[in-house]
């Protein structure tokens, strides 16, 4: 059987057309490039109960992946990640029917994996040898490690207020670490010339079509978990928005093959933090791209990207589901995160509170209804985020008792 259903690349505004046999980056307007596959023909030899007898990680859907020899793939067991029902906060909320889909379970801890395996997959059947990237952290871990299980060489630039855990997972792998001081812009043009100074392929966010197609397994993964019943509305606290961008992209692959209702699309909703909120200030103007945004400052660091290249189509997805996009306060935030820890025994990352916390206020404002089904995506664990913040802590010597607790059994 056909491995994959790979047939070409495409401009995402222009629709040019290139091949996927070679190494690509953005299309000659400047535009990302997204990958097409043979759906009509892949729907005829291939069914949902297809899936059954297949392992439980995202390669289960390797027909619809761009790797088209299984022998290039560099897996960690990434993928099928939990979609777990929130009952406490879906009470406390009144959103009866909350659910969150965990990246923090993924390997690296963050649904960055995905991408990574899909891309380092592509650039190893492809025969990269050495790949740069600019990144605000998590990205910058997940390729490196993926990188050095394909032994490709990782070149790596990311802002030096990065999480401290997040540097040392990228230097432990073997990467060329550089720190910039400055924003993820700053550490993109330092990429860019990088790559074109040592010949390294450019894996910006969206710079090269393969990161999305791994990202889109998120789509797959909600669907199939909710026996290919499509939800109503889909959280995602953005950034790049690639990871928004890849599971509407899903879902349409999913209505092409004829797994869900065609007549139906969840509802898709971009969640920033209001100290860099580029999407949400489009959308509330009705815009097709975002403007740069000045002096950008957000403790949830993942979505701290003052202008997305692919911002066009997070709009897209946004405006043709009839979405919406909100911003949400730190201090809320960090307050929200401490709530889902507690209530759910969660540790979601500041990037995932956000998006609990976005839907908390569209549940309040009646922009979602009390029977709707909500997936929320949580991006990564907590615990790369962790500082001393709120740890001062009883210390007892030893022989010492328990004088009291502050709440009993």
């Amino acid at each position: 059987m056909t491995h994959s259903y790979v047939t070409h690349l495409s401009c995402s505004k222009c629709s040019e057309v290139y091949p996927s046999d070679r190494v690509q980056q953005l299309c000659i307007c400047g535009a990302p490039l997204l990958v097409n596959y043979n759906l009509r023909k892949l729907a005829k030899v291939l069914k949902p109960d297809d899936l059954l007898k297949r392992n439980h990680d995202l390669w289960r859907y390797h027909e619809l992946l761009p790797v088209q020899s299984a022998q290039n793939i560099v897996s960690l067991g990434e993928g099928m990640t939990p979609l777990l029902p929130m009952k406490k906060l879906g009470s406390d909320m009144d959103i009866p029917h909350l659910y969150m889909k965990d990246e923090g379970m993924a390997p690296t801890g963050t649904f960055k994996a995905r991408g990574a395996a899909i891309g380092v997959s592509k650039a190893n059947e492809l025969g990269v040898k050495g790949l740069v990237m600019p990144t605000n952290g998590n990205a910058g871990a997940a390729w490196s490690l993926y990188s050095s299980r394909a032994g490709i060489q990782a070149v790596i630039v990311m802002p030096r207020d990065a999480p401290a855990l997040i540097r040392s997972e990228v230097a432990s792998a073997g990467s060329h670490l550089f720190l910039v001081n400055g924003l993820i812009s700053d550490a993109g043009k330092i990429a860019a010339k990088a790559a074109v100074d040592f010949h390294l392929y450019d894996v910006s966010t969206l710079k090269e079509p393969y990161r999305i197609e791994g990202k889109k397994t998120m789509g797959f993964e909600i669907a199939e978990q909710l026996n290919w019943e499509t939800p109503d509305v889909i959280l995602y606290p953005a950034g790049g928005g690639v990871g928004l961008i890849a599971i509407y992209k899903a879902f349409k692959e999913l209505q092409k093959l004829g797994w869900v209702d065609s007549r139906k699309m969840p509802r898709f909703v971009a969640v920033q933090a209001e100290g860099c909120a580029p999407i949400v200030k489009a959308w509330e103007a009705k815009k097709k791209e975002s403007e740069f945004w000045p002096d950008s400052r957000t403790l949830a660091f993942g979505i701290n990207v003052p202008k997305a290249l692919g911002d066009f189509l997070v709009l897209q997805a946004i405006y043709e589901t009839n979405g919406c996009a909100l911003a949400v306060k730190d201090k809320e935030i960090i307050k929200e995160q401490k709530n889902i820890i507690r209530e759910e025994g969660a540790f979601v990352c500041p990037e995932g509170a956000a998006a609990f916390l976005a839907a908390r206020k569209l549940r309040e404002s009646g922009w979602m209804k009390e029977d709707e089904r909500v997936i929320i995506i949580n991006t990564g664990m907590g615990l790369k985020y962790m500082n001393k913040e709120g740890m001062d802590l009883p210390v007892l010597q030893p022989g010492d008792s328990i004088k009291r607790l502050s709440v009993l059994p």
